[in-house]
């Protein structure tokens, strides 16, 4: 990964510096973090860190298409990696459960909104809130 973010970052006319990868890393290593989560990670490697860092590291690397976000609650938006497998997410409201969903769950949806009304959604910011089958209705 340290290649590919190198050639991504000098592409765009940035520099791979530490705390860039200290902040890739831990959004890879937390799965779903705010940027809050992802400053905690980052503080127990290095202190030269700072919060206003964070929150611009994970803009330049939404940008670069390294992370996305989503909006999993009504907290910061939630960051990960782009590294693992495309998918939406399935939010509890009652126990805060997240799970990712395979997008092709999904296509028979995307593929009508595409059909009847010319829009291409993009289900990697999607997130559907409801009750998991673990909690009592």
């Amino acid at each position: 990964m340290n290649d590919d973010l190198r050639s991504k970052l000098r592409g765009s006319g940035y520099r791979l510096t530490p705390q860039r990868e200290l902040i890739l890393g831990a959004v890879e290593k937390l799965r779903h973090a705010t940027p809050d989560e992802v400053y905690a990670e980052v503080r127990t490697h290095s202190t030269a860190v700072n919060i206003s860092t964070v929150y611009r590291t994970l803009e330049v690397l939404e940008q670069l298409g390294l992370v996305r976000h989503a909006h999993l609650s009504d907290r910061a938006p939630t960051y990960h990696a782009v590294t693992g497998h495309a998918h939406f997410h399935l939010v509890c409201r009652n126990c805060g459960r997240v799970e990712s969903v395979d997008p092709e769950m999904v296509q028979p949806f995307v593929d009508t909104l595409r059909s009847q009304k010319g829009f291409v959604a993009d289900v990697g910011h999607l997130t559907v809130f409801g009750e998991c089958e673990e909690c009592p209705s």
